[in-house]
């Protein structure tokens, strides 16, 4: 996208986050023209007077030119929510980012990807069910989602790779900081064999208040969240409270009652998370028994356009082939054909009465409660 700079400046500003990017683009059609905008122009998009302040203060501080040099010296692509490659799961969630900074690739096969998190003490229990259930997964062309943190994190990254699979970390900082430090190799081989990602400028350091908002785009880019291991307040705990919020799955693997490690994880399995006992279970309950097949019928066919198209007016909610042919233009021939195809790679379900969805299976109602 030609005005990425300027997305990337506004990032950079203060106070201006999700529903602030959206006014500015509504009021001006595009970022560059929101940059150069009067005080007056940007209080007619609809900003308070604090966010133009900032504005104000912060535009003749940046260059956007070195900005982008530094992104490209770090080998960091900057992805706005308009953008292609933008993870297009991650867009389904309320609060998505704007901007998100990737090290790395991400593909179009990561949308099939379950969150793995779990304490940062795991015990032997923990680490061994971590690599198995990981190690499988990753065999079957699951990507696994962590956040690079000690304990079940590293461990999930390590096993994925191991496997020859792919992985995708999620920092609570700039991507030009690696916390923990000692993940300095692990990071690296992330890179190598998936991405790592952040919603925050380069520059950023680590702060408590960032990792739990951190766990939302885990959760938000995944069909799933697996707990292994939780304390009673674990942070993962939170991370499935945001799944749920976003309409995705939890996973949780029992444990002893008698350990501490495991009450977080019993505890959501006794307010209704699936409980997991192998990989098997994960792609039962998300309706991927066939993922191996399917990816290999996605490779046999390559996506094309009508296919990017159709999938814009699809989400979790029917939609009936007559609506779709409306709001797609796409001449009904053109639109059956393809949804048929779609359909073998399991791409998207026909629920029945021609009416469609992308292909999921609906999560059962349950809360989750985080003392």
């Amino acid at each position: 996208m030609s005005d990425t700079k300027y997305w990337v400046g506004f990032d950079l500003v203060p106070g201006i986050g999700r529903a602030r990017f959206r006014l500015l683009e509504d009021r001006f059609g595009s970022l560059e023209a929101a940059w150069y905008a009067s005080p007056d122009e940007l209080a007619s998009a609809g900003l308070d007077r604090r966010s133009i302040q900032a504005i104000s203060a912060t535009r003749p501080k940046v260059s956007l030119e070195a900005e982008m040099e530094k992104l490209e010296s770090y080998r960091v692509k900057a992805l706005t929510w308009n953008d292609d490659d933008y993870p297009q799961r991650l867009k389904e969630i309320y609060d998505c980012p704007p901007v998100l900074y990737v090290r790395g690739s991400i593909i179009p096969e990561d949308e099939w990807s379950i969150a793995v998190v779990g304490t940062r003490r795991a015990t032997i229990y923990g680490r061994q069910v971590t690599e198995q259930i990981v190690e499988d997964l990753a065999r079957t062309k699951i990507t696994i989602i962590s956040g690079l943190a000690k304990g079940v994190d590293s461990i999930a990254h390590r096993a994925a790779i191991d496997a020859g699979g792919r992985t995708i970390a999620v920092f609570g900082c700039g991507l030009d900081v690696v916390y923990p430090s000692e993940h300095v190799g692990l990071a690296r081989e992330i890179m190598q064999h998936g991405a790592l990602v952040s919603e925050l400028p380069l520059g950023t350091r680590p702060k408590s208040e960032n990792f739990p908002r951190r766990n939302r785009l885990m959760s938000g880019m995944s069909l799933g969240v697996l707990v292994v291991e939780a304390g009673e307040a674990s942070g993962a705990l939170i991370t499935a409270s945001l799944a749920l919020e976003q309409n995705r799955e939890v996973f949780a693997i029992p444990g002893s009652i008698l350990s501490s490690a495991s009450k977080g994880t019993n505890k959501l399995i006794q307010e209704g998370a699936k409980l997991v006992r192998d990989y098997s279970d994960i792609l039962e309950e998300l309706n991927l028994t066939m993922v191996t097949q399917q990816i290999e019928m996605r490779e046999l066919v390559p996506a094309t356009d009508t296919e990017s198209l159709i999938l814009k007016h699809l989400s979790q909610e029917p939609t009936h082939i007559d609506e779709l042919c409306r709001s797609s233009s796409l001449p009904i021939s053109d639109l059956s054909s393809t949804l048929a195809m779609m359909e073998l790679k399991g791409v998207v379900r026909q629920l029945g009465g021609m009416n469609y969805v992308i292909a999921r299976e609906a999560r059962a109602d349950y809360k989750v409660r985080v003392e």
